[in-house]
């Protein structure tokens, strides 16, 4: 494919399911029997800190315990060896793209393993829990949180990855629901630049329609075939 210099990868809760990660839209749209009202919106953290807290604490603990899975590695294959512009953006809060080996990668919802002070605005690398309410690092104040994009929130770096897909001559989505926006978005905002577009799913998503081709299954097989397929 020697027409395809520059491309952009998104990628869901889908990709990070095989290695055992629950997706945050199951049945029910709920991680252990919370609502998304209750463990991820600023309204939740201010009512009650130490719940949210504590369900990140656990969701913190889980990923380090899981291993990145095919797709990961194919991907991870795909940054090393592609010579244009590539850029993973995930909207996973997990470090599996990065311990597969992918050094291309933007965390547009945050990421598990940072903790955010609210008071110096410093984001530190984290792997303890958070609802003890340990010192800040740098500052010493007793205001971390996940440094995770909850609902309400604006998404991180958005104006690097509407640059990214400027200039992209493929935008690829694997294992996104088209439920959340902005991401579910930029399928549209690919089609409109006149971008190449594939979906990469376990299923249909809500977007399908927009892309012009969807290959449908795991994504352990579906993307180690992709990746094989572009760097032919």
């Amino acid at each position: 494919m020697t027409e395809i210099r520059n491309i952009v990868i998104l990628t869901g809760a889908g990709i990070s399911a095989e290695s055992g990660i629950d997706t945050f839209r199951g049945a029910g749209g709920l991680w252990e029997n919370h609502r998304v009202e209750d463990v991820a919106t600023p309204e939740a953290f201010a009512r009650d800190p130490a719940l949210v807290q504590r369900f990140y604490d656990i969701r913190r603990a889980a990923i380090q315990e899981k291993l990145p899975n095919a797709a990961h590695m194919a991907l991870a294959g795909l940054d090393a060896r592609w010579k244009g512009d590539l850029l993973i953006v995930t909207q996973n809060v997990d470090d599996l793209h990065e311990r597969a080996g992918a050094s291309r990668v933007l965390h547009m919802h945050g990421e598990h393993l940072k903790a955010w002070c609210t008071s110096c605005d410093v984001r530190s690398h984290w792997r303890a829990p958070l609802a003890d309410r340990p010192p800040c690092p740098v500052c010493g104040a007793r205001t971390l949180r996940p440094d995770v994009v909850w609902f309400g929130e604006m998404p991180y770096r958005m104006d690097a990855i509407y640059a990214a897909l400027r200039d992209a001559d493929l935008f690829v989505s694997i294992g996104t629901s088209g439920a959340v926006y902005p991401a579910a978005g930029f399928v549209r905002d690919a089609r409109e630049l006149g971008t190449r577009t594939l979906e990469l799913n376990l299923e249909r998503s809500q977007g399908s329609h927009w892309f012009e081709e969807s290959r449908l299954g795991p994504a352990s097989e579906i993307v180690p075939a992709w990746v094989e397929e572009i760097l032919m």
